[in-house]
């Protein structure tokens, strides 16, 4: 335990990846009227936005992934207060296995259960009113709104609890608002989602999901032939092909021409100089 311990306080691998996530990651990400994000956003049973206490303030929706966003990084700044950063860090390891985690959403983490008790009625993982409700239209319209995405064709894309496929369970869900990516890509999901996995293809035209079959082994591929197999399920085609102008990107560019005409305004009109050098 000793030797486990200290390779993982001095694993420079393992700082590295959270460098990288420190750097690039976020709660959830916004992307042409998408929103990603891994697991849930905490619900009540009703479907209304969860309120979840935080250091005596209560947080929901994305003012909850916001502030624990900042939670996570004030738990690796070194500048920030002693009581706060140990606060930080608590936090940081219940995210992974707490019940109002929106990045876990479970009433408990079975892993002890599942590998040294037999009794299988202490494995269960009871899910969070996301999980039940994410069927929902209205549900899902109501996070959307929440996190101020409008237009026809927005969507929620997420993972964490794989599809059971071979139950014949959908990774589409509240009438195509809602795409859950996560199959079960881990080979000791296989035997229960009967897959491994998909993957969501966005371009210009759409939305398409393509679902993978398990793949054996490289020995198996070599000496048999086979590879991993897929199959691709159009999930939203449209008519009108998605230029730059429609996207984030374009937005953005259209500001930015904004701003250049407001510019070209007042140095036309004598509201700022031209500046000799």
């Amino acid at each position: 335990m000793q030797k486990l311990h200290h390779s993982f306080r001095v694993s420079e691998k393992l700082r590295k990846h959270i460098r990288t996530i420190l750097s690039h990651g976020c709660m959830f990400s916004i992307c042409n009227q998408n929103l990603l994000f891994h697991a849930s956003i905490p619900l009540n049973a009703d479907g209304t936005l969860k309120s979840v206490d935080i250091m005596g303030q209560s947080y929901a929706g994305r003012d909850l992934l916001n502030y624990i966003g900042q939670l996570v990084r004030a738990a690796f700044q070194n500048d920030t207060p002693a009581d706060l950063k140990q606060y930080a860090k608590d936090y940081f390891l219940y995210l992974w296995c707490g019940k109002n985690s929106p990045l876990f959403d479970k009433s408990k983490m079975a892993t002890f259960e599942r590998y040294f008790l037999i009794d299988k009625a202490t494995y269960k993982e009871d899910k969070g009113n996301y999980f039940n409700l994410r069927d929902s239209e209205e549900v899902c319209d109501r996070i959307l709104d929440a996190f101020n995405i409008e237009g026809p064709n927005r969507h929620i894309i997420n993972g964490h609890v794989p599809v059971h496929a071979s139950k014949g369970e959908k990774p589409i869900k509240a009438g195509g608002k809602l795409m859950v990516i996560d199959g079960g890509f881990s080979e000791a999901y296989h035997s229960e989602t009967g897959i491994a996995g998909y993957t969501l293809v966005y371009h210009s035209r759409g939305f398409q999901l393509v679902q993978h079959e398990p793949f054996t082994s490289a020995q198996d591929a070599i000496m048999r032939g086979t590879d991993i197999m897929s199959t691709t399920q159009i999930v939203e085609m449209s008519t009108h092909r998605m230029l730059v102008a429609d996207t984030d990107k374009g937005q953005e560019l259209r500001q930015q021409i904004a701003d250049l005409k407001k510019l070209l305004y007042a140095y036309r009109h004598g509201i700022i100089k031209e500046k000799r050098s």
